[in-house]
């Protein structure tokens, strides 16, 4: 009598194809982008773009296009500034001043956020108390937390960290919320089942999963970190804070110093793009590579 429990044999061709694209999919790209495409794709376009806004920006003071030339110094009065903050030897303690409160203040951020998130995400009660809160600080602008710190701090440092922590708390905390609530239930269940529960699941099965939004609510929280940081050096003044890039702002508006004001800009604009092109942008390319959906062009 003919067993009915024999398995159907698929055709050859068909397992092939299956493990060849497996195989594609499981496949790491380890070979090098030529410079040359590197160059062309990567390093033309940001500095034809840069190359293009300084041509205008010269073309607008050179044809006295605005009414007032004191109110649009050249690139060349900007350079000029530049050059005697460097030979002053301030230059550099005016950009890391507020780097390293910024940077401070948002690992601070970074050690709040996290398990404030995680306890919104996963605690029902805790999220239907602070949940709303937490949407409601984080659209709040972060120069109205200002000059309650000042009153309640004084002109210091803790000040300034209290602002940013107030900023940033809330994007990172609702963005890790965000990444837990996409977790798919069957990767909890499955955690489950190999015994990853408390902290161990929380640690190997919701963090990793939620990695991508909690990525972006640090992104976003470093925003908001940078511009709480800002508005408060440009509010708040004293000696014993330093001049950082918010306070060299508003030094050039009461000298009214456009070149300054200018100067001010550029570096904080410098070193919001630096820190997303050397901290973030690297993690979300490996995030996105370690899940396959990192394309490489």
């Amino acid at each position: 009598m003919a067993s009915t429990d024999t398995p159907v044999v698929k055709d050859g061709n068909d397992l092939a194809g299956l493990e060849a694209g497996l195989d594609a999919l499981e496949t790491v790209q380890t070979s090098r982008t030529p410079f040359r495409t590197t160059f062309t794709q990567k390093i033309v376009p940001p500095v034809t773009a840069v190359v293009l806004v300084l041509l205008v920006w010269q073309a607008l003071v050179s044809f006295n296009i605005v009414d007032d030339p004191s109110k649009l110094p050249s690139p060349g009065d900007v350079w000029g500034e530049v050059e005697e903050a460097w030979l002053q030897g301030t230059l550099l303690d005016y950009i890391w001043t507020s780097v390293s409160r910024g940077l401070l203040g948002f690992l601070m951020a970074l050690a709040i956020g996290t398990p404030l998130g995680l306890l919104v995400a996963r605690v029902r009660f805790v999220r239907a108390a602070i949940g709303p809160i937490l949407s409601g600080l984080q659209s709040l602008p972060s120069v109205a937390w200002v000059p309650p710190a000042v009153i309640w701090l004084g002109l210091n440092n803790s000040m300034m960290y209290a602002v940013i922590l107030l900023g940033a708390v809330p994007s990172i905390a609702n963005g890790l919320v965000s990444g837990v609530d996409q977790v798919p239930p069957l990767f909890l269940r499955a955690g489950r089942t190999m015994g990853a529960t408390g902290l161990r699941g929380t640690w190997h099965i919701v963090m990793p999963a939620a990695l991508p939004g909690y990525l972006a609510g640090l992104k976003q929280g470093w925003a908001f970190s940078w511009r709480s940081l800002m508005a408060a050096e440009i509010i708040a003044s004293s000696p014993e804070l330093g001049v950082g890039l918010g306070q060299l702002l508003e030094n050039g508006r009461n000298t009214s110093s456009m070149s300054m004001v200018f100067l001010a800009i550029l570096l904080i604009l410098v070193v919001g793009i630096a820190i997303d092109l050397l901290i973030f942008s690297p993690l979300e390319r490996r995030v996105l590579r370690s899940r396959g959906l990192l394309v490489k062009s």
